[in-house]
């Protein structure tokens, strides 16, 4: 095996995006500490169960956030004599612990709400003031979402993608909870809590999905068939290889680690297969987002490959 260091040319993340990442978050939070102020004090005055859950849902954003940063910051540490590979994966650590976080809050919100529908004649008329703050809760996170989508994007950060696209199914919960308060101002007063019971399903889906998601990544996933097609185009278009075999991947947090044999003319040198290996190795990680790749030579039409 062949497994030569990464070159300082190979800048992981420039301080600009990292400066990026942590300025949309802290956006972020800042939006989730007056939301869900707001919200709490609102819903506790019009008595709406579906606002006081969609505060505890921005409340969890405001965990959410604070959980990003601290992966954000301890992601950036060099690789050291425990982590050879850097600390990249604090990302996956971070997803994962998001994700049980919202699922701990969907349950407590879906119990409140079951809680609420079985003495429906104890629920009360919602005040409208409920109202204009879920409008406003509606619309000040789908700006967040786009905001927050369009600088993840760009950065390529995983992590801020996913809190991106929560911030989006925060929106959608707060359209439920409007929709459940103008229920209950019009005489149906059960629409209120099976609003809030709407936000905690939404909420727990998502906990699922990025607890599932980043679980497997910390599994040693390996990338998307197509990213693997990509790159196995990239080894073969490298001058000298004549074959690839035994390609494989696996994540770590937005980046990916390579592992591949090179089939190449069994007659050259060891100096001319090391330069090949090497050129190999340069285009991958110059073409796509990996961390570091393990290359390993052999001799082309030989009957025992591997």
């Amino acid at each position: 095996m062949t497994n030569h260091a990464l070159p300082e040319e190979y800048e992981l993340k420039t301080p600009e995006a990292t400066a990026a990442g942590r300025r949309s978050t802290w956006v972020s939070v800042w939006v989730n500490v007056v939301l869900t102020t707001g919200q709490l004090a609102a819903g506790l005055f019009a008595q709406s169960q579906a606002l006081v859950a969609d505060a505890i849902h921005s409340l969890s954003d405001l965990m959410a956030d604070f959980v990003v940063l601290i992966a954000g910051h301890h992601s950036q540490k060099e690789a050291d004599d425990d982590h050879h590979y850097g600390h990249h994966r604090y990302e996956n650590a971070a997803s994962l612990v998001l994700g049980v976080l919202l699922l701990f809050v969907a349950g407590g919100m879906l119990w409140a709400a079951v809680r609420k529908l079985q003495e429906p004649d104890l629920i009360p008329t919602v005040h409208q003031a409920a109202l204009w703050v879920a409008l406003l809760a509606l619309i000040s996170k789908e700006v967040l979402f786009r905001y927050m989508l369009k600088v993840a994007t760009r950065i390529r950060s995983s992590m801020l993608v996913a809190n991106a696209w929560h911030a989006r199914s925060d929106a959608l919960s707060s359209l439920v909870v409007a929709l459940g308060i103008i229920g209950n101002m019009f005489g149906y007063p059960l629409l209120d809590p099976i609003a809030a019971l709407v936000v905690g399903l939404l909420v727990g889906k998502m906990g699922w999905g990025f607890s599932w998601s980043a679980l497997h990544d910390l599994m040693d996933r390996a990338v998307s068939e197509e990213e693997t097609a990509a790159i196995r185009e990239t080894v073969i278009a490298t001058p000298g290889v004549r074959g690839v075999h035994d390609l494989r991947t696996r994540r770590v947090g937005d980046f990916a680690i390579v592992d591949v044999h090179l089939e190449v003319d069994a007659k050259i040198t060891v100096l001319q297969g090391h330069d090949i290996a090497v050129a190999a190795r340069r285009r991958i990680m110059e073409k796509h987002k990996v961390l570091d790749v393990m290359t390993h030579l052999d001799p082309h039409g030989h009957a025992d490959l591997g």
